[in-house]
């Protein structure tokens, strides 16, 4: 998996992790596939999410590695009953999104494998086509 025991302690306690993954390792899984298929929706037109999510140890991105953890632990506190604890996940969570919408929108350039085909072509690149206002010239 991506995202390892080790990660998830820069966000939550060890002993809190327990709980909210309610020790069922499936659940666990669950939550850190759809948190991955969730970030992959945001940066797929632009970056390659394969080799992203491929990277092991410190090859990965560290802002993608915290925000899979906090999207994943938003994932599995929904399930929670009562909801316990899902206040600051959810902080945590729309800060994660913010996060995604502006590497989306082009205004947050992080460092990750951009997309190309088989012949190393850049792909998803978008191109901005405009002109010059017209000219209206009354003589």
């Amino acid at each position: 998996m991506f995202i390892t025991e080790e990660d998830y302690k820069i966000v939550i306690g060890e002993n809190a992790l327990k709980v909210i993954s309610q020790t069922d390792q499936t659940n666990r899984a669950n939550a850190e596939l759809e948190a991955q298929e969730e970030i992959s929706g945001y940066l797929r037109p632009k970056y390659d999410c394969q080799k992203i999510f491929e990277a092991e140890g410190n090859l990965r991105n560290h802002v993608i590695v915290m925000i899979a953890c906090d999207i994943a632990l938003y994932h599995m506190a929904s399930s929670m009953p009562q909801k316990m604890g899902f206040e600051i996940r959810k902080e945590r969570y729309d800060r994660a999104i913010k996060w995604l919408e502006g590497v989306q929108a082009g205004k947050i350039i992080p460092d990750l494998p951009i997309s190309t085909n088989e012949d190393g072509n850049v792909v998803g690149e978008s191109i901005l086509y405009s002109s010059q206002q017209k000219l209206r010239h009354n003589w």
